[in-house]
């Protein structure tokens, strides 16, 4: 399957989706919606991309202006395909690759004092890898804002988050720190 950058200096370019269920590419609407949600904090950020894929959400915030990314991928399939992407679009300078496990690359993270600008992740539609990230954002904020793609509902209506946008199967979340540092 390919995909279209929407927008940016690489904007029309395709890239390539691995292959076969593993992976949920979000769709050209919701990264369009998403990213126009974003507006102009895109330029200059350091972007991490969790639960990568095929690197789109990450790609399209580098076409966009973001000064760099970071992919989060554990499949290595994946993270082969999200490299050959990286590669094809010259973009390897920009860009940096690790195939651990979210929670451990974000342990990971924190422990060194990593801090993004913006965080972008797709994580499997099950509501627990989905509830654990927030988890982790509000016990540790690792970005200055979350932007979290799940099911509609899988946070249940008992987790009160930043802002929400559906786009029929596909709920956008948003979360933020607040100058004390905690999450909303």
């Amino acid at each position: 399957m390919r995909l279209r950058i929407v927008a940016g200096e690489l904007g029309g370019r395709y890239i390539e989706a691995p292959a076969g269920l593993a992976t949920r590419p979000t769709s050209e609407r919701v990264r369009e919606a998403w990213f126009s949600a974003l507006g102009a904090r895109v330029r200059d950020a350091q972007v991490v991309d969790l639960f990568a894929g095929s690197g789109a959400l990450g790609i399209e915030a580098l076409s966009r202006g973001a000064a760099r990314a970071h992919f989060v991928e554990a499949n290595p399939r994946a993270a082969a395909v999200l490299r050959r992407n990286l590669a094809d679009l010259e973009l390897e300078a920009r860009a940096e690759v690790d195939t651990r496990d979210v929670f451990v690359f974000l342990r990971e993270a924190i422990r060194r004092g990593s801090r993004f600008d913006i965080a972008l992740a797709d994580p499997p539609y099950d509501a627990p890898a989905v509830r654990r990230l927030v988890e982790e954002y509000r016990r540790e904020p690792f970005a200055g804002l979350l932007c979290l793609e799940h099911a509609p509902g899988a946070l249940g209506p008992e987790v009160q988050t930043g802002w929400r946008r559906r786009y029929g199967d596909t709920q956008l979340t948003f979360m933020t720190v607040d100058p004390e540092g905690t999450s909303s």
